[in-house]
């Protein structure tokens, strides 16, 4: 199946986007709709450079393991604010070059909740409980599979040098795919830091601005979110066995 091209204007995408309303969402867990999902819908994750410039891809098929990889790490590159929004077919399908800036300022959580004038406080604890809640469930399976993909492309490289006759584009599609996979993986690293700096300032100014018992709850959340980055920082393997959450499953 061919992907979709990334030169697709962005513009194109939020004009046939409100036509999509009706239906981009309505899956499980208000995920996209199913019948708007191609295999090959996050393919472009890890495609970019650390400037978020295009690059040239490898023209390798991608395997199960690598395509896993792209599906689990898409919603913890994604902001959470960002889902359930008419454009978010868009979204999933890499039509938003800017979606991974989005969170660079620690302030963008808090703004974003803020915009919206219907929250009252205590819904906004809320959310923000269920935003860490949902990074924290998602990452073991990101992980489990981050090993899997890691410790085959290991693999891969060191076949390279006793498999004959290989060609130039051979070499240059396996090392080009090696590096995509590693990306991946850098640009989660990268995003949950950015979330959790994102959901303590926004903590933060909830406790000054909406004093409530809630803020306890969100601590609680928010420190075991960030002890499990601080050890996915330099690890891959999960911690510990964690049964998985169908609610967060794609």
């Amino acid at each position: 199946m061919r992907a979709m091209p990334r030169t697709l204007p962005l513009v194109v995408a939020l004009l046939i986007a409100p036509a999509l309303a009706g239906c981009g969402l309505g899956g499980d867990f208000d995920e996209i709709n199913p019948s708007l999902v191609r295999d090959n819908i996050h393919d472009w994750v890890g495609r970019d450079n650390a400037k978020g410039e295009p690059i040239s891809p490898s023209t390798f098929e991608m395997t199960d393991e690598e395509r896993r990889l792209r599906d689990l790490a898409y919603p913890l590159i994604e902001p959470p604010y960002l889902r359930h929004k008419f454009y978010s077919v868009a979204n999933e399908y890499g039509l938003n070059p800017a979606i991974q800036k989005q969170m660079v300022n620690p302030a963008a959580y808090y703004e974003h909740m803020m915009d919206d004038k219907v929250r009252s406080p205590t819904s906004r604890y809320a959310q923000l409980t269920q935003d860490i809640r949902n990074d924290s469930e998602r990452l073991p399976g990101f992980f489990s599979t981050a090993t899997r993909v890691i410790d085959l492309d290991s693999k891969r490289n060191k076949s390279l040098a006793f498999i004959p006759g290989l060609t130039q584009a051979e070499r240059i599609n396996t090392v080009n795919r090696i590096k995509e996979n590693d990306r991946v993986i850098a640009q989660v690293r990268t995003s949950l830091g950015r979330r959790v700096a994102n959901y303590r300032y926004a903590l933060e100014r909830l406790v000054i601005s909406s004093p409530s018992q809630e803020a306890v709850t969100v601590e609680q959340v928010l420190n075991r979110l960030h002890a499990e980055v601080s050890h996915y920082r330099v690890q891959t393997a999960p911690p510990y066995e964690r049964g998985p959450s169908l609610a967060f499953q794609r």
